[in-house]
């Protein structure tokens, strides 16, 4: 069947080009009769210049085109193109010749004005050899540009799959790392026996349907973010009894705003886990501004040299996770003094 279709493609193609030469050889007889009337003669010597602009025409377009136009090889494109011109041009006399030996019977006067003069009869020729190749040019650009693009698509894909791929990684690197932190805190208020602990069990319970179920999805509700910070700071305000003073403000935030899960929360986390007691009390202030353009988060919390450089994992993570998503779009600063330990995120949208 194959072997089939590929015969009938051939056979149109032929007839295709029949029909194409069969219009270039009126456009000849049409052409060079203009001033005589002896049509059979024209029809003669049209007839006698086909083959020279066949062959022209086939080695422009099968041959100088694609083998060096198109692949950029043009001091060759030009020495063969300047080649196929002089052996055109001798083809070309030898057919005025045949015009004034057969036709004219040696008699110059005889002769068709205009299969007489080389100029007009080569322009014709190269007429037809331009127009041919133009259109052989833009259909391997076409060609050319549909396979571009076809290839930049399969690189795309790939290039998405592999983001994707890295996203999953990292996602399952958080998952068990912010798992173990909130399961140590419920463990250590098991221990005391803590009249808190059903609350903590509800809140932990949310914070884990969040983590298992919500952060699968690409983008999620800013208020869905803002409501786990605030049962992970409520969990963490139970663990730390009076020695916590968290300050967090949500300034203009539109609801209906979306951002990758599991975004903010790490910075939170880190906060707790590494920041430190001064004066008896760990000091953490989050400020948080999100609109249609971009958003702005801030979080500082009190620190001291022997937490430095103890990053964690999860921010090492969020960090590469913000390259993948929001590539050239966010800017993330860091400040590490004395005393205080400072995040800056800003976001565009």
């Amino acid at each position: 069947m194959k072997k089939k279709t590929i015969v009938i493609k051939l056979i149109g193609r032929c007839l295709l080009h029949l029909l194409f030469w069969c219009v270039v050889l009126l456009f000849f007889t049409y052409f060079f009769g203009a001033d005589n009337n002896k049509y059979s003669d024209t029809l003669l010597f049209s007839i006698f210049l086909m083959p020279v602009t066949i062959a022209t025409t086939y080695v422009s377009i099968y041959k100088l085109i694609p083998d060096y136009l198109i692949t950029k090889r043009y001091l060759l494109f030009i020495v063969y193109s300047f080649y196929t011109l002089i052996i055109s041009g001798y083809l070309i006399m030898v057919s005025i010749f045949f015009s004034l030996i057969y036709l004219a019977e040696f008699q110059y006067r005889e002769m068709n004005p205009i299969t007489s003069n080389i100029i007009l009869v080569t322009s014709a020729v190269l007429l037809v050899v331009i127009i041919v190749s133009a259109f052989k040019l833009v259909k391997l650009n076409l060609v050319n540009t549909t396979k571009t693009n076809a290839l930049e698509k399969k690189i795309l894909e790939t290039q998405l799959k592999l983001k994707e791929q890295e996203l999953n990684y990292l996602k399952m690197q958080i998952h068990p790392h912010f798992l173990f932190n909130t399961l140590n805190t419920m463990y250590g208020f098991a221990l005391k026996k803590a009249d808190e602990t059903p609350e903590m069990i509800l809140k932990l319970s949310n914070l884990l349907d969040y983590l298992l179920y919500q952060v699968d999805k690409p983008f999620v509700l800013i208020s869905d973010e803002i409501k786990h910070i605030n049962d992970y700071i409520e969990l963490e305000k139970m663990r730390f009894n009076n020695t916590l003073n968290v300050e967090f403000r949500n300034n203009n935030v539109i609801d209906t705003i979306k951002i990758a899960p599991m975004l903010l929360l790490p910075f939170i986390e880190n906060s707790f886990k590494h920041g430190s007691l001064q004066n008896g009390v760990l000091n953490i202030k989050i400020e948080l501004d999100c609109n249609e353009k971009q958003l702005h988060f801030l979080i500082e919390n009190t620190h001291s040299e022997a937490q430095k450089n103890n990053v964690g994992i999860g921010l090492e993570n969020i960090k590469k996770r913000l390259e993948l998503l929001y590539k050239n779009k966010y800017d993330l600063k860091i400040d590490e003094k004395e005393g205080n330990y400072k995040v800056n995120l800003k976001i565009d949208f």
